[in-house]
């Protein structure tokens, strides 16, 4: 059975609604505006969805001047951010265990992120000076990270999420866990065993596998949290202290990878 490129995603602002695309550009960070925004507090300290369940509520779209920001629920209130912000000033801001610098991107997208999250929030944006090391155990050469958790891809196999939904009492799809890419014709993790892969002609280094957290537990289309999946991730996905789900992955090349690529496994 051939293996392909089933599904791309993108999450441009970090925890709120991803978008699927048919093709993409793969940069050092992660597939070009994936995380590239994020969401900061008073104190400078990014928000997720975590905490703030509604952000779950929010989405995003790529529009040809810049994203739009939306409910779900009622599009029309939304707000467009420029890819380059017209004022943008520098912030100091922490992500996870890093603290890295940011630039501010508009009071007006700042104002209706606080309106819809009852927070006093500001969007930023990294710039391309921003250096976010990857861990340096996995990630070898030196790789720089956007806002996402910890590696600039993430890879899940169709069938594992197949798998998985074949133990779970309600199916659930594979936006609770947040891919960057969706791998089509393998066996259930079959992923935790690749080193080298290539989508089309571009290759990747999978690195280590992806730790699950409660963020899994949002249902991403109400916003209702629960105990599935990790309840049945963590009887037989569990490492020590870890439910692992999917595989992290830096790439090796840079150009465009569409749905429908071959994927190739090498050793």
């Amino acid at each position: 059975m051939a293996m392909t490129l089933s599904e791309i995603w993108i999450y441009p602002v970090k925890s709120l609604g991803g978008i699927r695309l048919t093709k993409a550009l793969t940069e050092e960070r992660g597939l070009q505006y994936d995380r590239r925004w994020m969401v900061i507090d008073e104190e400078n300290v990014f928000i997720t969805q975590r905490v703030h369940l509604q952000m779950a509520l929010i989405d995003v779209a790529l529009l040809e001047n810049g994203l739009k920001i939306f409910l779900r629920n009622n599009p029309e209130d939304s707000v467009t951010v420029p890819y380059e912000p017209a004022t943008a000033l520098p912030v100091t801001v922490k992500v996870w265990d890093d603290t890295v610098e940011a630039v501010t991107v508009s009071e007006e997208a700042d104002a209706w992120l606080s309106h819809q999250l009852g927070l006093n929030l500001r969007l930023v944006m990294m710039p391309e000076s921003t250096q976010r090391k990857a861990d340096p155990r996995y990630a070898e050469h030196n790789e720089n990270v956007s806002f996402a958790d910890g590696f600039p891809y993430l890879v899940i196999s169709q069938a594992s999420l197949d798998e998985l939904n074949g133990r779970l009492a309600e199916p659930i799809t594979m936006r609770r866990f947040r891919p960057n890419f969706v791998i089509s014709g393998t066996e259930p993790f079959a992923e935790d065993q690749w080193k080298h892969i290539s989508i089309g002609n571009l290759r990747f280094e999978v690195v280590k596998p992806c730790a699950r957290c409660v963020l899994t537990t949002i249902n991403p289309e109400t916003a209702v949290k629960g105990p599935e999946p990790l309840k049945t991730l963590a009887s037989y996905r569990r490492n020590g202290n870890k439910i692992l789900f999917g595989q992290n992955v830096t790439v090796r090349d840079f150009g465009e990878i569409k749905e429908g690529d071959q994927v190739v496994v090498h050793t």
